[in-house]
């Protein structure tokens, strides 16, 4: 079995470009369901309906949200569509189940007074203090996946550009347009930058290609690293600390766009997002914020 799980991760790379995380994902939901599978003295290649049945069953018994039982389904019905297709069996157990589906919530997002606190806090952090106002202006700037800001390439950013290229998932490009605010962080982190790296390369390291180096495995800073220093900007500016993730920075980018009247579409191109129904949930929230000021504060709103 995991002979199939590394062909089928292969081929998801080589020919639809998944991104690493989307592959990890996969091998984790795969591996899991073959360890059921074993412990039911069972396989890929006998695998029938009632066992992806009865794995799903036994994953909702676990606890597992809605969310996590879909996606792992999907790895599943693509595991066998592509076993059926590379004929290593004649047919696929899991082409007719029907997932659980995914319970609809809107994205947790913050206010526009709330991402200045937390720019104001990364303004004033005594440590790193340009590299932190660096990052954090960019992602919200851009709207950014946190994976794209953590590995951009530090030559996207050489000029003064006003425009940022961002490699996305699946390698897709798209540009996104700097603010002032972001292009001025974002010229005085370069400029310490690059002094840091001449130090480096004057004591026979080599020079990172990424903007964010770090002398870890990745080359880069980590997704983990930049979740620890947001969370610790929220305490510092006083924003409820479980509501802040690199991903709400992203959701305030979209909502607060929507809020000013940005059209959906331009929005879709910013964010990277493949399918306008993904970017149509920001429409929601916004929706929902409205009817809170009304409840809030329209005097017959009031008991």
């Amino acid at each position: 079995m995991a002979r199939w799980i590394q062909t089928f991760l292969n081929a998801q790379a080589a020919e639809l470009n998944a991104a690493a995380n989307t592959q990890l994902a996969y091998a984790r939901d795969l591996n899991d369901f073959s360890g059921f599978l074993e412990d039911n003295d069972t396989s890929f290649e006998t695998t029938t309906r009632d066992d992806v049945e009865a794995y799903l069953i036994f994953c909702d018994a676990q606890g597992l949200s809605h969310a996590t039982r879909a996606r792992r389904l999907s790895a599943i019905k693509q595991l066998f569509r592509f076993a059926f297709e590379e004929g290593w069996r004649t047919d696929n157990p899991a082409l007719q189940i029907k997932g659980p589906g995914k319970t609809k919530r809107l994205p947790k997002t913050l206010t526009v007074e709330e991402v200045d606190r937390l720019l104001e806090a990364a303004a004033s952090e005594s440590k790193d203090r340009l590299r932190t106002t660096c990052l954090m202006q960019l992602l919200y700037a851009t709207g950014m996946r946190v994976t794209e800001l953590v590995s951009l390439p530090v030559s996207a950013t050489r000029g003064d550009p006003r425009m940022l290229l961002i490699r996305g998932k699946g390698e897709k490009e798209r540009m996104v347009p700097l603010s002032p605010p972001a292009r001025e962080a974002l010229r005085e982190y370069l400029f310490q930058r690059d002094k840091t790296e001449e130090r480096a390369k004057a004591n026979g390291k080599k020079a990172s290609k990424f903007l964010f180096p770090s002398r870890g495995k990745s080359g880069h800073l980590t997704r983990q690293s930049f979740y620890g220093l947001i969370k610790d900007l929220a305490v510092a500016s006083g924003v409820e600390r479980s509501r802040v993730t690199p991903h709400t920075l992203r959701h305030a980018f979209a909502t607060h766009l929507l809020a000013g009247g940005a059209d959906l579409r331009v929005i879709q191109t910013l964010l990277g997002h493949s399918d306008i129904s993904t970017t149509e949930i920001y429409t929601h929230v916004l929706d929902e914020r409205l009817k809170e000021l009304v409840l809030e504060h329209h005097p017959l709103a009031k008991d």
